[in-house]
């Protein structure tokens, strides 16, 4: 592994995902224990991609943590998508570890609801629960959540919006093997705001594959802007970004 930092954002480059998705997971273990020992309860959210697997395979794999004082939630979802759509982020979280540690409280965003009132149900919630860890990626234009570039709001007060995806972010879709063409990706989505995002004290970003080597050298090396809205985590206090040798291609290390 090779560690880097800039600003605030520490960094570490794996020879293998699955190097990376183990070092990611085993430091989020010991975040949650260390929210445990303060609060007695945890908070997390997930985001759902197939960067994630290697992180939430090894996640839960730990069965010795205390998953019933753990709180899910997650970052985005798209709108319309029936209830048991495989493309459903909370469908995928379900499959990839809600269904595999027996967290305290799961509670995913509903695709059928009426958007608006699901962005009030689900901020409800994350008020009721407020997040102390984030586990999310990094998307090809530089999104975290579905905050692509032309909605990201650094100081959005809103919790959850409605947001409309742009193409770049739409196709990365395809890429990922989640829709067959552009045609068939939803056009609007759900998303947890930016500061909804960086409020919590821990998070952890894992980045793989060679598609997202130009937001990951945006984020680490280009400006702190919307224009690439994961650069945001280079002003976060504890933040932990998990790239393999791929995703660190165009870095200048």
């Amino acid at each position: 592994m090779k560690a880097f930092q800039k600003d605030l954002l520490r960094g570490g480059i794996f020879s293998s995902r699955k190097e990376m998705g183990e070092r990611a997971a085993e430091d989020i273990r010991r975040a949650i224990e260390a929210v445990i020992r303060e609060k007695g309860t945890c908070n997390m959210i997930f985001a759902a991609a197939p960067s994630q697997n290697e992180v939430l395979a090894s996640l839960s794999m730990y069965r010795e943590l205390p998953w019933e004082k753990v709180n899910a939630f997650h970052m985005d979802e798209y709108i319309g998508l029936s209830a048991d759509a495989p493309q459903g982020f909370g469908n995928f979280l379900k499959n990839a570890i809600f269904s595999k540690v027996p967290f305290g409280k799961v509670c995913c965003l509903d695709s059928t609801n009426d958007p608006e009132k699901e962005c009030e149900r689900y901020a409800e919630l994350l008020k009721e629960y407020p997040a102390d860890i984030v586990c999310m990626g990094i998307g090809e234009n530089g999104h975290i959540a579905f905050n692509d570039p032309h909605v990201a709001d650094f100081h959005d007060s809103r919790i959850v919006k409605i947001v409309d995806l742009d193409d770049v972010c739409r196709m990365q879709q395809v890429h990922d093997g989640c829709f067959a063409s552009i045609d068939e990706v939803p056009k609007q989505a759900l998303t947890l705001t930016i500061p909804v995002l960086t409020a919590p004290k821990y998070v952890f970003c894992v980045v793989p594959g060679k598609t997202k080597a130009e937001a990951v050298e945006k984020t680490v090396n280009g400006a702190v802007s919307p224009s690439c809205p994961a650069s945001i985590l280079r002003t976060h206090e504890n933040a932990v970004l998990y790239l393999d040798e791929d995703s660190a291609e165009k870095l200048n290390n």
